[in-house]
């Protein structure tokens, strides 16, 4: 099945509004409510994970456990959208909050979506170094210490 480019986009716009949103309040239900109840999941650092509540699950978790829950926002560099395939591959950056001198913590990863039409997603895979992030963080909380 194939789905107009305005449909995928916009979808993708939600998806950013919802990380956002979640980012911000620590609720991360409506952002893994976006996924389809059979969707997969594959990070390259924790695993893969097999639908709708097993994202909510190591989201919400994985998002409240400090230090993870120092990245405030997931602000998108790029993106393509794929119209015939649905999908929509981005580079987002994992920011972490304001160490109290306005600089910039992040790292970006790689992300690719399967879109499945009425609103969800079926399929995203997380594509990063986990080495460099968790060296980014481990820097960041030590320049934090340091104020």
């Amino acid at each position: 099945m194939t789905w107009s480019r305005g449909e995928i986009e916009s979808e993708f716009a939600k998806y950013r509004a919802r990380a956002a949103a979640a980012a911000t309040s620590g609720d991360w239900r409506e952002w893994a409510d976006q996924f389809t109840d059979d969707a997969r999941y594959v990070e390259h650092h924790f695993g893969e994970l097999e639908g709708r509540k097993a994202i909510f699950e190591w989201i919400q978790s994985t998002m409240d456990a400090w230090p993870n829950s120092l990245m405030v926002e997931f602000p998108v560099d790029w993106y393509v959208v794929d119209e015939t395939r649905g999908w929509v591959v981005f580079q987002v950056q994992n920011r972490m909050a304001d160490p109290g001198d306005g600089s910039v913590w992040q790292d970006h990863n790689l992300t690719i979506l399967h879109y499945a039409g009425d609103g969800q997603w079926s399929y995203e895979e997380d594509v990063y170094n986990p080495a460099r992030m968790g060296a980014m963080v481990m820097s960041y909380l030590e320049h934090a210490k340091a104020l």
